[in-house]
């Protein structure tokens, strides 16, 4: 079963480019593209940051 990224569905409902989306919300751009690469899996911090973010833009 492959694994989507939770980066991979949220940012493209903003319309953001992943450079636009590291500025606009503090994550680092490196760890926003391995997370949307299922390179890395983020934190969970950064998981319950991305969360928030998906639900109150």
């Amino acid at each position: 079963m492959k694994r989507t990224s939770q980066v991979k569905l949220i940012r493209p409902a903003f319309g953001r480019t992943q450079e636009e989306f590291a500025e606009r919300f503090p994550i680092p751009r490196g760890a926003l593209r391995d997370c949307a690469q299922v390179a890395a899996v983020p934190d969970q911090s950064t998981r319950a940051y991305l969360t928030v973010i998906a639900r109150v833009p």
